[in-house]
């Protein structure tokens, strides 16, 4: 009975432990792209061209103004 309960026990404090535990997200900043020229149509193309050439996490398209424009996203500092 002694084991079962121990069991029991460690249960709970795991179970409490885990909740307890945070977890840590970088934030993501966005800047339009120093590097791209043009409108921007192809997200794929967009993300390939900040990663390689701004070492940026990922890029994407967006609305900007009348037309679309290349964003890369950052880990903030």
């Amino acid at each position: 009975m002694n084991t079962k309960l121990i069991l029991a026990l460690l249960f709970c404090f795991l179970l409490i432990a885990s909740n307890e535990m945070q977890v840590g997200e970088a934030k993501v900043c966005q800047r339009r792209s120093q590097t791209w020229s043009g409108v921007c149509i192809n997200t794929g193309n967009c993300s390939r061209q900040c990663k390689q050439q701004e070492d940026a996490r990922f890029g994407a398209c967006h609305r900007n103004g009348f037309g679309f424009a290349c964003f890369c996203y950052f880990t903030c500092k």
